[in-house]
């Protein structure tokens, strides 16, 4: 189903603040800051973009990795989309509902459930890919191939850097904790204060 008319509308105000914030408060802040909200900017051009089809963003990523590899099971989904299984199972029985996918148990794998797009899931891609390049090409208005190409180089190390830090973090004992475990943490904490 399309929708005619975005509900959403750009909060000019926002931008500014953010703008402002990178230009004259803290010019030369942490890198990370600087490419959260340069997602975040991204994820919001594109959320923009699918509301005119029905599809959250949360959605768009699981459909990502389907159209390209259809019939994967619900936890190989969620370690491509890279969330926990409970995020997945919530999505995909969303996107059940709104008849993108369906979910498939097999005779010889029974404790298995193997998520497949449906034809409306996979005519979405016609739809919904150009609206991505859309989004990027906004994003990337005015800035030269060649800045480009040195950025996504640099992305590229800093998500290889960083996976190599995670890989060395678990081998000294350290891990990511839940947000439950942090949770009872930050309580225990506010009741010794």
């Amino acid at each position: 189903m399309k929708i005619t008319k975005s509900r959403y509308a750009p909060n000019k105000d926002s931008t500014q603040v953010i703008l402002r914030h990178w230009r004259e408060a803290v010019p030369n802040d942490r890198m990370g800051h600087l490419v959260k909200d340069a997602t975040r900017a991204l994820v919001r051009a594109l959320q923009l973009r699918l509301t005119e089809y029905c599809v959250s963003f949360g959605h768009w990523a699981f459909l990502r990795v389907l159209w390209e590899t259809d019939g994967l099971t619900q936890r190989e989904l969620s370690v491509q989309v890279g969330v926990m299984e409970p995020t997945t199972f919530s999505a995909l029985k969303s996107m059940e509902k709104l008849g993108m996918i369906v979910r498939k148990r097999v005779p010889h794998h029974k404790k298995k459930v193997f998520i497949h797009l449906t034809r409306k899931g996979k005519l979405l891609k016609g739809k919904l890919v150009p609206l991505a390049v859309e989004a990027t090409n906004v994003a990337l208005r005015g800035v030269p191939p060649q800045d480009i190409a040195a950025t996504r180089r640099t992305l590229l190390t800093i998500i290889e850097n960083l996976a190599y830090d995670e890989r060395e973090s678990q081998n000294k004992q350290r891990r990511i904790r839940s947000n439950r475990e942090l949770a009872s943490l930050i309580e225990s904490a506010g009741k010794r204060s």
